[in-house]
């Protein structure tokens, strides 16, 4: 097995995008599909906890770290076959947004910037600028724990909703690797969300080269403080730290006007399975978190640039971020009657 053990692990800090959390006990790098099942099925084996560590940038890990193994998935590269890439789990997925496009192949610029591996893409139904990896995945093969064996799901499998799917939420499944269909032609997906299309410059429904569409997004994203930049604390992030809630459609009309007599304005709102989508940036700003809006000790903050971020502003502890995040939550709900819920994956700790 093609793996490396650290005896001496530094804090999970060092690999998340937040730049915050404890030690683990043990730290193991797979590089490898085998090598990943073969880590697992030993961890398993001892009876060890597992933390499976991708990008480091959906997770937000306790001060007092994780009492186990983490599992760094480091397989990497990408095949294309027609019109379907099969891309290694462990694979940076910027990076291979990026050479899509670079090789005139369409249909995933829309996401591009977002952190992360693209394993952890299935797992949440990653989206952005009204694209999702659901749209776009074929299939994936992965490790189930349960059975021990190495199994491939289609995507009418996976359960895909908004951020989610059956592979949020439980750690039976392993992803080993995605396969995505893509356009041949160069260009983008259709575009769909609003300000990318007047960024552009295109109506809705437009498809225009992949190269500009993922430049006009990057573009977006940078000013958002969505793209990671190591001298912008905006980016030190698990990106949108809140999903947008779905309103159940019996209690949609009365949250809506509870939420206009509140504030003496609509709420943005948009149709969704079983109830009606709200922004929650929106609800945040108008809960009277703006811009900015600091934590203990202004060590975490809101994003000074975008709501839905909550921020280490360089020395900060997890403890700081969850009181925000307490906080932002309980405010929302307090004034709208509205329950955000975390979009990160929360270790050893909660909210």
């Amino acid at each position: 097995m093609n793996t490396a053990r650290t005896p001496a692990l530094p804090k999970l800090s060092a690999y998340t995008t937040l730049r915050l959390g404890g030690p683990a006990r043990q730290f193991v790098s797979a590089v490898t599909s085998e090598d990943l099942v073969v880590a697992v099925r030993e961890a398993d084996a001892a009876g060890e906890p597992v933390l499976l560590l991708g990008g480091g940038s959906n997770l937000v890990v306790a001060d007092a770290g994780f009492d186990g193994t983490l599992i760094e998935v480091a397989n990497t590269g990408w095949r294309q076959d027609g019109d379907v890439v099969e891309v290694e789990a462990g694979q940076n997925w910027d990076a291979f947004v990026a050479g899509l496009v670079e090789a005139g192949l369409g249909g995933l610029e829309c996401l591009s910037g977002i952190p992360g591996s693209v394993g952890a893409t299935p797992i949440q139904n990653v989206g952005a600028y009204g694209c999702e990896v659901a749209e776009s995945i074929v299939s994936v093969e992965l490790y189930d724990r349960r059975t021990r064996e190495v199994r491939t799901l289609k995507a009418d499998e996976l359960g895909f909703a908004y951020r989610t799917s059956v592979l949020k939420g439980t750690d039976s499944g392993v992803v080993l690797s995605v396969r995505f269909e893509i356009r041949e032609d160069g260009l983008s997906a259709p575009i769909r969300y609003a300000e990318l299309a007047r960024t552009l410059g295109v109506e809705i429904g437009a498809r225009v080269p992949a190269a500009e569409a993922r430049e006009a997004v990057l573009k977006l994203r940078r000013g958002k403080g969505m793209v990671l930049d190591p001298d912008d604390h905006d980016t030190w992030s698990a990106g949108s730290f809140f999903t947008n809630p779905i309103v159940p459609s019996a209690e949609a009309e009365a949250v809506l006007r509870r939420i206009t007599d509140s504030v003496g304005a609509e709420a943005p709102q948009y149709p969704a399975v079983g109830g009606v989508k709200l922004s929650a940036a929106w609800l945040i700003e108008r809960a009277g978190f703006a811009k900015g809006y600091p934590g203990p000790g202004n060590r975490v903050s809101l994003s000074t640039k975008h709501t839905l971020a909550l921020t280490n502003r360089g020395d900060a502890t997890t403890e700081d971020l969850l009181g925000l995040a307490r906080e932002v939550r309980d405010g929302v709900f307090a004034r709208f009657g509205v329950r955000l819920h975390p979009e990160p994956l929360l270790i050893n700790c909660v909210i």
